[in-house]
């Protein structure tokens, strides 16, 4: 039975405490209905419970201290502020309770009488400060006495504001919320129920009442998402059967005529694919591969496959350049085999594209290869059997899906050069098997990687100009395109004209960033490429790119800005070639993270190691963030640290959905408005 006792969507400016102005800064921090406010979750907790005795007080912890007023409260004048001061004293010492201009401080306290103080300590030769303490009289917990919660960055909004403010959204809807998740759920996982769980996360009594709390509304958030990603599996592994390719035509033709050896890594996911390909049910594979791990030779193999049992291949990757570096590649090896490549690219001529297609459709193509280009409705197939998507996070599921409907359930290989470590590559790509290609072949070079600060600047570019003269070349890689005075950042623009006039005049330097016309794009990519160009300027829009061998230099300005998995993939652009090669991390800020974070990428080019740790030290929201995968960023599950609630809830999910595919039984009715409210209108991005 639903309940409809409390209007969630009411809009948060009807909450007691609001008003008109603080409505505005609740809308800042995304929250705009009832809903929203009690689903923002403390980041952290401070425990007011426990006082301490003063003579127990260490110098730099946060205590709180039962001790009574000495006397009044002093001021004391400093160069234009003012100092309130009131000596405290317990049975085991005295301490002096400071504070800046709070004038209203004078007439607060009596002498004599007990109050409760929450504060910093500093303890300077035995003398004990505690700075500006939040207080309460005796039998008083507004401020003291419990465990507090400290919510996300509330920018003019104070946290005792915005505490009064949740409290007052618990109580109204104290009692009243639905339970959003079946009764048979709650008892199997042995889960609190929602109403306790809600209040609990924002006012706990002790510490165990939020863990309790915190686990429940995590499986809730993990358990939704790998619904979400299981029943769009099911939507588009439709009843039908797929290709049953013939067991007759084997891979290892194709691979005896390579002119490298495979590694043992390539050849367990061409098993894989293989068995996938030789059963009657369509695959959806993801083949995940670090840069240079050599994911385009398997989609070769798969390729050949497909057209020896007598279907067509496509091969579509997210840039024309992209596109034209896999033809050429094909092509070197399929010339050979008589088997018939093409290219399709929006810049080509009606003329041209009108005639190729006609080839197509007569099945005179036996792989085609292009872009965004392949989706249009005139792109007609005679026999598409194996559709092969590369850098899955430049295309969702819906453009996967138009392809897959030009030929009858083809077999599905979509490669990604970001490594993910699996257990979130499987909530990412939770609609799909998965293969990893985990060792790099034994040609690659390792490239060297320093992080340096702003005063090496001069060094960095006497090591580029030698680098110049010896006939290399070299990427310089900035985070925006246009100043952005917020964030002080270099755009490209700026950086362009002072590498062209000032810093490097003697060498050929040009820009390029994700607002230009692909064409144009690419046109300044090949120029690079035939090494028309020195040193290239650009946005990240180079992190899925063209293989240039030459260039053996990347220079990434304000790194502190990239998540590691990005870096990464940038790093990934040199090392190509014959030459030793070198990523430069110029980085601003002394925090320890930030240290950390700079220190990994020197320390390993191993991408899984570096996106568990870029998981770790960011967490899992900024992480999604340099993926555009459409799903919905967690408002508190953590992917780090709740790997276990997450394989409890990946079990759950798929335990549900072998038992009610659609979710169409009653008792899983919660679980269906679940997934619609918070994934549907996202998921199709």
């Amino acid at each position: 039975m639903r309940l409809n006792m409390i209007d969630l969507e009411k809009d948060v400016k009807y909450i007691k405490g609001v008003g008109p102005n603080r409505v505005k800064l609740l809308n800042k921090l995304g929250i705009f209905t009832l809903k929203d406010l009690i689903t923002y979750y403390p980041r952290t907790y401070e425990d007011r419970s426990k006082p301490k005795n003063i003579a127990e007080c260490i110098d730099g912890e946060e205590v709180l201290i039962e001790a009574y007023a000495s006397g009044k409260v002093t001021d004391v004048r400093l160069r234009g502020k003012t100092m309130q001061k009131l000596v405290i004293r317990d049975e085991t010492g005295v301490a002096t309770a400071v504070w800046f201009n709070q004038s209203y401080l004078k007439n607060k306290f009596k002498q004599g009488e007990k109050y409760t103080f929450y504060g910093k300590i500093s303890n300077i030769f035995g003398k004990i400060t505690i700075n500006s303490p939040v207080f309460d009289e005796e039998g008083k917990t507004s401020n003291t006495g419990k465990i507090i919660p400290i919510y996300p960055l509330t920018f003019s909004l104070s946290q005792n504001t915005i505490r009064r403010i949740m409290e007052n959204a618990i109580k109204e809807v104290e009692g009243k919320l639905e339970e959003t998740l079946p009764e048979y759920i709650l008892k199997e996982y042995k889960l609190e129920g929602i109403n306790e769980a809600t209040k609990s996360i924002h006012f706990p009594q002790e510490f165990k009442d939020f863990n309790i709390a915190r686990n429940r509304l995590a499986f809730e958030e993990l358990l939704t998402m790998q619904l979400a990603l299981l029943e769009l599996k099911n939507s588009y592994i439709n009843e039908e059967k797929g290709i049953q390719f013939s067991k007759d035509v084997h891979m290892s033709d194709i691979i005896n005529k390579l002119p490298f050896q495979l590694t043992n890594a390539q050849r367990r996911v061409l098993e894989e694919i293989d068995n996938n390909m030789e059963s009657d049910k369509p695959m959806n594979r993801l083949l995940q591969g670090d840069v240079g791990s050599g994911k385009t030779v398997i989609s070769m193999c798969a390729a050949y496959k497909a057209v020896k049992c007598g279907y067509q291949a496509a091969i579509m990757a997210p840039t024309a350049i992209l596109a034209t570096q896999h033809l050429e590649n094909f092509k070197k090896i399929f010339d050979e085999l008589d088997i018939k490549c093409e290219l399709l690219i929006s810049a080509m001529t009606k003329k041209k594209k009108t005639e190729l297609l006609e080839r197509l459709k007569n099945g005179e193509i036996d792989i085609l290869i292009g872009t965004h280009a392949l989706l249009q409705e005139n792109v007609e197939f005679k026999n598409l059997g194996l559709v092969v998507t590369d850098e899955q996070h430049r295309f969702g599921v819906k453009q996967r899906t138009t392809i897959v409907e030009k030929g009858q359930n083809p077999d599905v290989l979509v490669m990604t050069a970001t490594p993910i470590p699996r257990t979130l590559a499987l909530i990412l790509y939770g609609d799909l098997d998965i293969s990893i290609i985990d060792e790099l072949p034994p040609n690659r070079k390792k490239i060297d990687t320093f992080a340096v600060t702003k005063g090496m600047e001069d060094r960095i570019n006497n090591f580029i100009k030698v680098q110049l003269k010896e006939g290399r070349q070299a990427y310089i890689v900035c985070p925006l395109v246009e100043e952005n005075e917020e964030l002080d950042l270099k755009s490209v623009e700026k950086l362009y004209e002072k590498c062209k006039t000032e810093t490097f005049p003697e060498y050929r330097v040009e820009y390029i960033h994700g607002k230009m016309k692909a064409k144009d794009k690419d046109d300044i990519m090949m120029r690079f490429k035939n090494k028309e160009i020195d040193i290239l300027i650009s946005t990240t829009v180079i992190e899925v790119g063209v293989d240039v061998p030459n260039a053996n230099i990347m220079v990434i300005e304000d790194a502190q800005r990239f998540g590691l998995a990005q870096l990464h993939q940038l790093r990934g652009r040199v090392g190509r070639g014959e030459y030793k090669s070198y990523c430069i991390l110029k980085y601003e800020g002394k925090g320890e993270t930030v240290r950390k974070r700079m220190k990994v990428m020197c320390d390993t080019n191993d991408g899984f190691i570096i996106s568990e740790k870029d998981l770790e030290l960011r967490g899992s929201g900024d992480f999604f963030g340099t993926m555009q995968h459409g799903l919905p960023e967690f408002k508190i599950a953590n992917l780090f640290e709740d790997m276990n609630i997450l394989k409890v809830a990946q079990e759950a999910a798929i335990k549900i959905i072998d038992k009610d595919p659609k979710l169409e039984k009653e008792e899983n009715m919660r679980l269906k408005r679940l997934i619609k409210d918070k994934f549907t209108k996202r998921i199709e991005i």
